[in-house]
C-alpha cells in the first residue's frame, strides 16, 4: 500500500495529466526488425502515480493487442496516445495478465474504442474482490480518491480456462496460457507472441526491480504464497524456453535469467523478512498496529540494501506488509 503522502503527491501529477512514458518507439521487443509478418512489440511505462507499471502492446501490422490496462483511466488514455503515436492499427484486444488494479482498472477507454477485454475465468472471478479491497483502501484509509473519483469497476468481455489463442488476422498469433500456480497473485496468465519469441508475464517477474510482496487478495485480505510464486516461475522455464520475458516492471530478460534471478530474489527476501519478524518476538503484533509503517520501512531498508542495483525500492515498503503479516501469523 502506498502512504497517503506519496499517493497524494502522485495524484497531483495525475490531475494535471503529467505522465512519464517510456516511449515504445525506443523500446521495441526482439523481432522488431524481422519484417511486417512478425510485427512489433512496444513498451509503455506509467509515472509513479501508476506504480511505474509497464504495459506492452503488439502491433501486428493490422491490429494492436495491449497487455495490461494500467491503474486509472487517465493512465490508460496516455497509453492509447502512445499507441497512436506509433501505429494507425486499431486496438482490438486488451489482455489482463492477473488481478492487480494496475492491470485492470484502465480498461474503460479501450472498450470505448471497441477493443475487447480478455482474461482468464479465474482472473475474472478474482477481480471483484480485489477491486473492493483496493477501493476501500484508497477511499477510506489513504483517502487519495473519493468513492466517486475512484476508477469504475472493469468489464471483461472474453474469459477462458487453460489456454486461448486470440483470433487475429493476417496469420498473427498471440497465445494466452493460464499457469497452474498463481505466483504474485491468486492466478496468473502469460501471453506468448511466437513470432517475436516474447513472453509477457505481468508482475510475476520484475527483472532487476523490486517485487510487489503484498500477495493475492483472497477473502478480503492479502494471502502471499512464495512457494506458488516459485512454482509459477518454474512453469515459465519449462514451458517457454528460448523466449524473452517482459515483466510488469524492470528490464526484459531471457527466460532462464529472469526465472533464476527472480527465484533467488524471493528466497533472499523471504529470509530477510523471516529473520526480522523472528527478532521482534512478542512485539510481532506491532506489524499490524500503529508502528507497522516503521517496521515496513526497516524491512524496505534491509531488502534494498541486499539488492542495491534493483530499481523501485518503494514497492517493498508498501507491499511487504502482506508477506510480513503472513510470516508473523505463522505462514
Amino acid at each position: 500500500m502506498l502512504t497517503r503522502t506519496l499517493l497524494a503527491a502522485s495524484l497531483v501529477s495525475l490531475s494535471f495529466g503529467l505522465f512519464a512514458c517510456d516511449s515504445g518507439g525506443d523500446d521495441k521487443g526482439p523481432g522488431a526488425g524481422a519484417g511486417p509478418a512478425a510485427g512489433t512489440l512496444y513498451t509503455f511505462t506509467s509515472d509513479p502515480a501508476g506504480f511505474d507499471t509497464h504495459s506492452f502492446y503488439y502491433d501486428t501490422g493490422r491490429e494492436v493487442v495491449v497487455f495490461d490496462a494500467q491503474f486509472t483511466e487517465g493512465h490508460a488514455r496516455a497509453l492509447i496516445d502512445d499507441v497512436r503515436a506509433h501505429t494507425a492499427s486499431p486496438i482490438t484486444y486488451v489482455v489482463i495478465t492477473h488481478p492487480n488494479p494496475d492491470k485492470f482498472q484502465g480498461v474503460g477507454p479501450f472498450r470505448e474504442l471497441g477493443a475487447k477485454v480478455v482474461a482468464s475465468r479465474a482472473t475474472g472471478d478474482a477481480v471483484p474482490g480485489v477491486y473492493a479491497y483496493k477501493k476501500g483502501y484508497f477511499t477510506t484509509v489513504a483517502k487519495t480518491f473519493t468513492p466517486e473519483s475512484y476508477p469504475p469497476p472493469p468489464v471483461i468481455d472474453v474469459t477462458f480456462s487453460g489456454s486461448y489463442e486470440l483470433p487475429l488476422g493476417g496469420g498473427a498469433r498471440v497465445e494466452l496460457r493460464e499457469l497452474a500456480h498463481g505466483g504474485v497473485t491468486t492466478t496468473q496468465t502469460v501471453a506468448h507472441v511466437p513470432a517475436l519469441k516474447a513472453l509477457v508475464v505481468g508482475d510475476l517477474v520484475h527483472h532487476r526491480a523490486h517485487a510487489w510482496l503484498e500477495g493475492g487478495i483472497r477473502g478480503g485480505k492479502p494471502d502471499p504464497d512464495l512457494g506458488s510464486w516459485r512454482a509459477a516461475l518454474d512453469e515459465l522455464a519449462s514451458g517457454f524456453a528460448g523466449t524473452t520475458v517482459y515483466g510488469g516492471r524492470g528490464e526484459a530478460a531471457p527466460v532462464e535469467a529472469a526465472v533464476a534471478d527472480e527465484k533467488a530474489y524471493l528466497e533472499r527476501v523471504e529470509s530477510i523478512v523471516r529473520e526480522y519478524v523472528g527478532s521482534l518476538g512478542p512485539r510481532k503484533a506491532e506489524l499490524a498496529g500503529e508502528r507497522a509503517a516503521e517496521h515496513h520501512q526497516e524491512l524496505a531498508r534491509r531488502i534494498a540494501s541486499a539488492f542495491p542495483e534493483y530499481a523501485l525500492s518503494y514497492l517493498i515498503e508498501y507491499g511487504v506488509y502482506g508477506l510480513a503479516g503472513e510470516i508473523a501469523a505463522g505462514g
